[in-house]
């Protein structure tokens, strides 16, 4: 049997995959899936409404069916079951900005090796270190509320709370898990321990969903601020990728002080193998810390 043929097709589609990614954001930019699931469901509706020349239309169209994120029946459109759930605007689960959240970086992902050859100290806070302000904190987690209550979500239906009395969220952000967690279980209370800038950003969630009498914010920085006692659970979800392995140890050990005896503490976020031989989404998130610099 002759060995397999090689070729460049794999190395070909990685190296041009921002021409997908280029297309999913300008169909949101455009919102076209918005106007498909309003009825523009036809090349020439979806041309007037999106008000694109007939060519231009064709190609945009072409493009998101050749990559599953329409349907065409005959000359009738119609979104994914995916997109017409995560990304039509009116949709109570619309994660838009989560899908954008990564635009800003673009840049510097084309001065990636630049960034690599940086041998800078690192900084611990990466990205929150420098001049970080609650507009910024605004944007970015508009980004990740929008696909965190998902998450948090999730969590509370694997993990019984039925129990617990106050969870402590590190590095909450938005406040997302917290929300998710307290309309989850009525007599929990929670806190969001971030960043000044962000705790602002978070007590605006957490009032749009008025839990503010139930989830406190409490500001500073958990890698070097003491833990508030009397919580007796513990999460750090979705940020791992920033810190060094020594800056987790440490925060487990503090979680460990401030817990009651059989409290809990969950680290929550993707993770390598062992062998650290995938899946491609942790890597590649760690990989992005490198733009910032930060020990991750």
């Amino acid at each position: 049997m002759s060995p397999p043929r090689v070729d460049t097709v794999r190395l070909q589609k990685l190296v041009r995959a921002y021409r997908e990614s280029a297309t999913l954001m300008a169909a949101l930019d455009l919102g076209l899936f918005t106007h498909v699931a309003k009825g523009s469901n036809t090349l020439p509706k979806l041309s007037n409404s999106l008000d694109l020349t007939p060519n231009n239309a064709e190609r945009i169209v072409d493009a998101c069916v050749a990559l599953g994120l329409i349907e065409r029946h005959d000359n009738t459109l119609r979104n994914a079951a995916d997109v017409d759930r995560f990304l039509v605007e009116d949709s109570d689960q619309y994660a838009g900005p989560w899908m954008m959240f990564t635009r800003p970086d673009w840049e510097e992902w084309n001065r990636l090796a630049s960034h690599l050859r940086d041998k800078r100290p690192p900084v611990v806070l990466g990205g929150y270190a420098d001049n970080f302000t609650v507009d910024d904190a605004r944007k970015y987690h508009a980004a990740t509320y929008s696909i965190g209550l998902g998450s948090g979500r999730r969590f509370a239906r694997q993990v019984d709370l039925s129990t617990r009395t106050h969870v402590l969220d590190l590095g909450g952000g938005s406040g997302a898990y917290c929300i998710s967690l307290a309309r989850a279980y009525p007599r929990l209370r929670a806190t969001v321990f971030d960043l000044p800038p962000v705790v602002e950003v978070a007590r605006e969630f957490i009032a749009s969903h008025e839990l503010s009498e139930r989830i406190a914010t409490l500001a500073g920085d958990f890698t070097q601020d003491d833990f508030p006692l009397g919580v007796d659970v513990i999460i750090m979800a979705s940020n791992l990728p920033q810190y060094s392995s020594a800056n987790i140890r440490l925060v487990a050990a503090k979680a460990a002080h401030a817990l009651p005896p059989g409290g809990e503490f969950h680290l929550i976020g993707e993770m390598l193998e062992p062998d650290r031989s995938g899946p491609p989404d942790p890597a590649l998130w760690a990989l992005a810390e490198t733009l910032v610099r930060s020990e991750g």
